[in-house]
């Protein structure tokens, strides 16, 4: 045995430690996680609207392109593949392939629309279904 060696009285963590840290821990994920949720979801929402935004812009390239916007049927698609019979293509008009929402579910693509002259670009939310309130509320081009 070395002289100059102290024994430690206190080696480890008691159990009483562990259940205050986890206590402590679970607390915080009680209070700070439902907070984090939200936010999430409310990214989601922003998302959706930039990406209605992005697809706007593009559509009014498209439209000096072409001198109309895509039919319901060409869809958003046509931003990126010219479609058959469109003279004076330019595009793509988007870097990317076209995304789903933030949601997984596809846009909604109308033209002519029913809120103007504008084409309707719909993200129906987290239900995916037309209608809805908080995050199952639809994200519309024209708002």
């Amino acid at each position: 045995m070395n002289p100059n060696h102290k024994t430690n009285s206190r080696a480890g963590v008691t159990l009483i430690e562990m259940l205050v840290v986890v206590t402590i821990i679970a607390l915080f994920a009680a209070i700070v996680g439902p907070r984090l949720l939200h936010r999430g979801d409310q990214a989601r929402v922003v998302a959706a609207k930039e990406q209605i935004s992005a697809f706007q812009l593009a559509l009014g390239q498209y439209k000096l392109d072409t001198g109309t916007f895509p039919t319901t049927e060409q869809g958003l698609a046509a931003l990126r593949q010219q479609p058959q019979g469109t003279e004076q293509w330019h595009g793509p008009y988007l870097t990317k392939d076209l995304a789903s929402d933030p949601w997984s579910h596809p846009y909604v693509y109308k033209f002519p629309g029913e809120h103007g002259d504008e084409p309707d670009v719909i993200s129906y939310g987290a239900d995916g279904q037309p209608g809805g309130t908080d995050l199952n509320a639809d994200v519309v081009s024209w708002k």
